[in-house]
């Protein structure tokens, strides 16, 4: 009876030998994601209805979900405040320090993957650990002395120092996980390394620039320190702008609301249509191939 026992068990497999979840679990599971969904959601749906809210409607709790909308905010926005400018600056330091980051980072983390450079790997993984307010003074004194402070110079410079070591961090992975017998089996074809690594390795990788140039692009669009400290007036990004309906006195709270909705939708809308991109190229850095 014990071979026999032993024998079944052996030719059971893992998921015939799992018990079966009950109602109970399934309910829990749903009420849980219910509560981390409206944990997520609840902050964002109300920064939306309170953009299109008078400060009178804002602070009146009756008037939560039933209240006249008013576009005067987003007017305000559009108008008054130039934010068209603000998204501009937005735009063009997130895309140039995105664009130099992965000039410098790709090449290095083919370079580090390739000849097993550990201590850069160190040095790497020091620079994203290294918090940024630490650097923001003697940047801004290095800057200051330049004259280049309120130019998109020390934004696009200080939002590498963080895009830079995340994109290479991403692409050490990817390229460890896709197999050198490509690359030599096309310098056997006559093709030098760097002609390898530009026709073959490159082309394969693209979901990993992919993903980290996503990556390093909401992370600099959201980023409010660097430019806070080292942009001008012609030159603030959407975060340091929001702050300008915030008086000594008082906050125009619909205003504010506006400009975070203008702020937040350009990049949820990125994360939804670019997401299996993502996880496609995380996952796929991650198992070594």
């Amino acid at each position: 009876m014990t071979s026999t026992a032993t024998s079944l068990l052996a030719t059971t497999s893992p998921l015939q030998r799992r018990r079966p979840r009950g109602r109970g679990y399934k309910a829990f599971r749903a009420i849980m994601l219910v509560l981390v969904a409206l944990a997520f959601l609840a902050p964002i749906v109300w920064m939306v209805l309170a953009s299109f809210k008078t400060n009178v409607d804002i602070y009146n709790s009756e008037a939560a979900f039933v209240f006249t909308p008013t576009t005067v905010n987003y007017e305000t926005v559009f108008g008054q405040a130039d934010y068209l400018q603000f998204i501009w600056n937005s735009l063009f330091v997130a895309a140039a320090a995105t664009a130099l980051s992965l000039l410098l980072a790709v090449p290095a983390a083919y370079s580090m993957s390739r000849f097993v450079m550990k201590k850069s790997a160190v040095l790497v993984l020091l620079a994203r650990v290294i918090p940024g307010v630490s650097l923001l003074v003697p940047w801004y004194f290095v800057f200051a002395n330049l004259r280049v402070v309120g130019t998109y110079t020390p934004l696009v410079l200080s939002h590498m120092f963080v895009s830079l070591p995340l994109i290479l961090y991403i692409m050490m992975s990817f390229f460890d996980s896709l197999p050198e017998e490509l690359e030599e089996q096309a310098q056997v074809d006559g093709l030098t390394p760097i002609g390898a690594f530009l026709r073959i390795t490159l082309p394969l990788s693209i979901p990993g620039v992919a993903t980290a140039s996503i990556l390093s692009f909401i992370f600099s669009w959201n980023n409010f320190m660097f430019a806070l400290v080292l942009s001008g007036a012609s030159t603030k990004t959407l975060p340091v702008a929001i702050f300008d309906f915030v008086g000594y006195a008082s906050i125009d709270w619909g205003g504010l609301m506006a400009a975070a909705v203008v702020v937040t939708i350009p990049i949820m809308v990125i994360a939804l249509f670019t997401q299996k991109y993502i996880v496609s190229g995380l996952t796929a850095g991650a198992t070594k191939g």
